[in-house]
This record gives C-alpha cells, sequence and structure tokens, in this order.
C-alpha cells in the first residue's frame, strides 16, 4: 500500500490544525515522518518501496542538505490582477525536470492552464506544479533547490 498526494497533504492539514509536534504514520511498504518547527531528522526516512516519481517528472539528481533552516520568504510583487501560486505541500522546490534540463518558465514566460511551472519534492515523491490559468510569470518567489513551506507563494502570475 502506498500513500496518494492527496492523502499525505490531507495529514498535513490534520497536523496543522493540531497541536501535535510529530506524527508518524507507517503503511505496509512506506513510513511517513511529519515534523513541526523545522525539527532536524538525525535518522534517514527509510521505506522498503522503491522511489518513484509522481506525474511523470523526472527526480533531479541534486543534492540538498535536508538540515539546512529554511530560507526568509520572499517578498512578492503587487502586480495589479496579478494571481499568486501557492506551494500545495512543504518541500523541495525545483525549477526544472532534472539538472541537465532548462526550467519550465522564466520571469516573462506566457503560460496555458495545465503547463507546468516546477516540481516540488517530498520524501522522494515529485509532484508537478501546473498553471491553473492562462497568464504571464511575473515572479518566481523560491530558489532552485529551496525548501519551500506548505501556503507559501511559488509564483505571481497575471491573467491575460
Amino acid at each position: 500500500m502506498s500513500l496518494r498526494y492527496e492523502e499525505i497533504a490531507e495529514i498535513m492539514k490534520i497536523i496543522d490544525g493540531s497541536s501535535c509536534d510529530e506524527v508518524i504514520v507507517e503503511t505496509g511498504d512506506i513510513k511517513l515522518v511529519v515534523r513541526r518547527g523545522g525539527s532536524t531528522v538525525h535518522d534517514p526516512v527509510s521505506s522498503s518501496a522503491p522511489s518513484r516519481p509522481v506525474n511523470n517528472a523526472a527526480p533531479p539528481a541534486q543534492s540538498v542538505s535536508r538540515a539546512a533552516t529554511p530560507a526568509a520568504p520572499v517578498k512578492t510583487e503587487t502586480v495589479p490582477g496579478g494571481k499568486e501560486v501557492i506551494a500545495p505541500m512543504t518541500g523541495t522546490f525545483y525549477r526544472a525536470p532534472s539538472p541537465d534540463k532548462p526550467a519550465f518558465v522564466e520571469v516573462g514566460t506566457m503560460v496555458r492552464a495545465g503547463d507546468p511551472l516546477c516540481v516540488i519534492e517530498v520524501m522522494k515523491l515529485f509532484t508537478t506544479i501546473n498553471a491553473e490559468f492562462d497568464g504571464r510569470i511575473v515572479q518566481i518567489a523560491a530558489e532552485n533547490a529551496e525548501l519551500v513551506e506548505y501556503g507559501r507563494v511559488i509564483f505571481v502570475i497575471e491573467p491575460v
């Protein structure tokens, strides 16, 4: 048995609304550990199941220190009519599908609903974040390989 993205997102919402600091969920082949407040992990979370990307995104082969503290939130531009794209989960933000590929989008790129904007990695699962509407990218509010928190602005798009 494995956990779907929607199930993990629901677990994170429940934890956000509670006062618990740590939750461990174990199913047959996966162990999910969620800690609040930037607790450091000394033992890697292991899974007997092979890691696999989600949404057909190739896993970036970049190494990122998980013990690093998250960067200060980036101040987003105020764009009249601009819409913010919010991180749907806490994880590592990647601008490209892999290190040897170009970024999905740059500032000024015109996107259509459904176009990929980035991938966010959570426990070796890669989720592609797609545009929800047509528009022009006016700001990319996260750095490549940066830890982003659930609910953080990651893009600002001016609808067209």
